[in-house]
């Protein structure tokens, strides 16, 4: 008998934002999600050629449309294993066929090292809780996954502070003789906005668990994303879009600039 030894790759190790809101996401908010990408993305995504990048691919949304929208390979980027796991879940239960056009990322996207292999991109539902730091991280490595002319699809975060709080009930849904509900607060702190959510479990005696997690974010104006993006080679696209969506495309001229940027980041950055 033979030890065997399995040794993890070297990675940032980070907690993981999303333990509590993995389990309640799917039955409290994915249904509408699942409408909401179609009507978002679906187009686009059914035009790609070479490949389709979900960024923050969460529980699968996007990334199940790409599958049945297109013909092409998916590259689904969801650093969280709490997310992670329903996703694949999912596309362990897919045929064949459709499982291999699909590679899941488990780290951020400028840790993948993804290079032009996508002409369609789409980041829905993400950037809203990206830090700046994170957000100066994303865009070149988007760049440098898509292909020039390829389209970036960004679902834009809140344009400014909430002047008062927002709240946001989900309708209960049962599972069994369990209805599961809950609510969303969101507050302006400082420069961010504070995302509470929280959520139950109900029986016909009274409430079974409570749990809460928090999330932030950070407001950006349309106009301000536009010019960040510009800094690494997009340009706004012409094409109508719904007013939630950012759709540019990436520059023809700007990716062996954009390679060279890539590089030198990685380089820089300390193992």
């Amino acid at each position: 008998m033979h030890l065997v030894t399995v040794i993890a790759p070297k990675a940032r190790t980070r907690p993981d934002s999303y333990a509590v809101t993995a389990e309640f996401y799917d039955i409290l908010q994915a249904g509408e999600d699942e409408t909401l990408v179609r009507c978002l993305y679906g187009p686009a995504v059914g035009e790609a050629r070479l490949g389709v990048l979900d960024i923050g691919a969460g529980t699968g949304r996007v990334t199940l449309m790409s599958l049945s929208e297109s013909r092409v390979g998916v590259h689904a980027v969801e650093p969280s294993r709490a997310m992670r796991a329903p996703l694949m879940t999912r596309l362990a239960a897919l045929p064949a066929a459709l499982r291999e056009r699909v590679t899941v990322h488990p780290h951020p996207l400028d840790e993948a090292a993804l290079h032009g292999v996508a002409d369609v991109a789409v980041c829905h539902n993400t950037v809203a809780c990206l830090p700046p730091a994170a957000r100066r991280a994303l865009w070149p490595a988007i760049a440098a996954a898509l292909t020039p002319g390829g389209t970036l699809l960004l679902h834009l975060p809140p344009a400014r502070l909430p002047v008062r709080d927002v709240v946001r009930v989900f309708p209960e849904r049962r599972i069994g003789r369990h209805a599961y509900g809950g609510r969303m607060v969101m507050s302006a702190v400082g420069d961010r906005i504070r995302t509470r959510v929280d959520y139950r479990v109900r029986a016909r005696e009274g409430v079974l668990r409570e749990h809460t997690e928090t999330f932030w974010m950070w407001p950006a104006s349309r106009s301000e994303l536009v010019r960040d993006l510009e800094r690494h080679g997009f340009t706004p696209l012409s094409r109508p879009t719904d007013a939630a969506v950012l759709a540019m495309t990436r520059d023809v001229t700007t990716r062996a600039s954009t390679r060279s940027g890539e590089r030198q980041r990685h380089t820089a950055r300390p193992v």
